[in-house]
């Protein structure tokens, strides 16, 4: 696993905000009959991946996991917990269906909310679905100074959320969200046995 200095990727935009660019991206794909398959297809993480690689950005990891609110948060909290991930997008599991838990399992981690996101997100897809709209679940929260965004399965969607609004804004979030930790460096048990 990469451990580069998020600081090395840190910078301030014109109004002197951190932002982290490029993002180390993670996709987190929710399908119980996608997980079954042996090679499965994935249209909604291969269209965030596209997003994102094509803005310069780079894409460490991706995990499918069945619609299953255990597995999800598991996955995403070993996410959030890496020191090479900057952002997680989930995309499926957010709609109204018994089986649709991604919003729970992943605003469970949330140490802060961004319901900005999924009130934006849905204004942008009435445009798209009309009052259909109304049924999408996408959220957004910090997890362990890490953007998390849960998006519907759909290529549309998936294009929709990133394209306007998370690709422009993740890498000033995932820098806001770590500002505190800016000037500060890990040190080693070694380190602390030396100073003694």
């Amino acid at each position: 696993m990469a451990t580069e200095d998020t600081n090395d990727r840190r910078s301030t935009d014109d109004h002197g905000h951190d932002v982290i660019d490029p993002l180390y991206v993670a996709i987190v794909t929710v399908s119980s009959s996608r997980a079954q398959e042996a090679d499965p297809d994935d249209p909604g993480g291969d269209t965030i991946e596209e997003i994102f690689e094509a803005h310069g950005h780079e894409v460490r990891v991706r995990e499918l996991v069945r619609d299953d609110y255990a597995t999800i948060r598991t996955a995403v909290r070993s996410l959030v917990a890496r020191r090479d991930v900057d952002v997680v997008v989930t995309t499926g599991g957010t709609g109204v269906t018994a089986d649709d838990v991604s919003p729970e399992a992943t605003s469970a981690l949330f140490e802060r909310e961004l319901p900005g996101f999924g009130e934006l997100f849905r204004s942008l897809s009435w445009e798209e679905v009309g009052t259909r709209a109304m049924a999408s679940r996408a959220t957004a929260g910090i997890a362990v100074d890490t953007p998390v965004f849960c998006l519907p399965g759909s290529k549309s969607a998936c294009r929709t959320a990133c394209e306007k609004l998370i690709v422009p804004e993740a890498p000033h979030l995932a820098g806001l969200a770590t500002s505190h930790r800016a000037d500060v460096t890990d040190q080693s048990l070694s380190q602390y046995e030396s100073d003694e």
